[in-house]
């Protein structure tokens, strides 16, 4: 288990079928990968309807949990591949994690960038 703030977890809702350029976005910036999630939106921008019926406005939510070294640099290369500062774009918010486990993959992974650094 790893304690302090060493990680972050960003959390980013976005419209149906952008998740992947998040993940991408936020691959290309450092991050290791990410998960979707699938949601249903109810904000101010998502009462549309058709012929009187409500659409049902589907949403996709991004985990992905980062070196809080790089935080800056995962939120810049999100907000340049979705515009999520448009409105009904989507949101964004970052979420400090006290304590991480299930991690074998990313903290051998950082040690073996940290030895071959060396």
């Amino acid at each position: 288990m790893s304690q302090g703030n060493q990680f972050v977890l960003v959390v980013t809702i976005v419209k149906k079928g952008w998740g992947d350029k998040v993940v991408k976005a936020s691959r290309k910036a450092g991050a290791k990968g990410g998960t979707i999630l699938f949601g249903r939106g109810t904000g101010v921008h998502e009462n549309k309807s058709l012929l009187g019926l409500m659409i049902e406005p589907e949403k996709e939510i991004v985990l992905t949990i980062v070196e809080s070294g790089i935080t800056d640099e995962i939120i810049g290369a999100i907000k340049d591949s979705i515009s999520i500062n448009e409105p009904g774009c989507g949101i964004g918010f970052v979420v400090p994690l006290d304590s991480l486990f299930g991690t074998a993959h990313v903290l051998c992974t950082l040690d073996q960038l940290s030895k071959d650094e060396k």
